[in-house]
């Protein structure tokens, strides 16, 4: 059986565009994926959209454009595809909480919530204890009072860098913290 293509054969590219378009896709990718990033939110998607941006560049690249002018069209394109991302993903099906509850769901079980909740609380008071007295500040207001960062920075008496910086690390500590008391927990059963 003879297999037919139907896509049309390959050009051979001189091996200058080639590598011209290798150093334009090493400058421009690190670019294009924050910015997809920070549009998308989500690490796999970012990828993913990135990845097609430059299967769409490299169909139709222009190699008589300048170095701007492709910088210019690139983004374009990266515009065009994430907007297509999100209509896309707004025609999805949403349902709210109401129509679950009409439709048979009870919601969540109280007793169950109250019980795994105050463990929740002893173990963030717990974590909250182990930590430095600015971190611990910081991760209170942040995230318990639900301060602004610049009411924590005023708060603290810090600037609003230094707060970013102080939950950073606070958090960060926190996680290894964790680790450490979940281990213990265990070692105590």
């Amino acid at each position: 059986m003879q297999v037919i293509s139907v896509e049309p054969p390959l050009k051979e590219v001189p091996l200058d565009r080639q590598q011209a378009f290798q150093q334009f896709y090493q400058e421009n990718l690190g670019l294009i994926y924050r910015h997809v990033y920070n549009q998308v939110g989500i690490r796999e998607e970012a990828e993913d959209l990135t990845s097609q941006i430059f299967l769409h560049v490299v169909k139709s690249i222009d190699h008589e454009r300048s170095r701007l002018s492709m910088k210019k069209w690139l983004y374009l394109i990266a515009r065009s595809i994430i907007a297509d991302y999100w209509r896309a993903h707004s025609r999805l099906p949403k349902s709210s909480l109401d129509a679950m509850l009409e439709a048979g769901w009870e919601g969540p079980a109280e007793v169950e919530m109250s019980a795994s909740s105050s463990e929740a609380e002893e173990r963030v008071e717990r974590l909250l204890q182990a930590l430095p007295e600015k971190y611990r500040e910081v991760l209170k207001c942040r995230f318990l009072l639900k301060l602004s960062l610049k009411a924590t920075a005023l708060h603290m008496g810090v600037t609003e860098a230094n707060v970013k910086v102080l939950q950073f690390r606070a958090l960060k500590r926190a996680a290894k913290l964790e680790h450490v008391i979940a281990e213990q927990e265990l070692r105590a059963l």
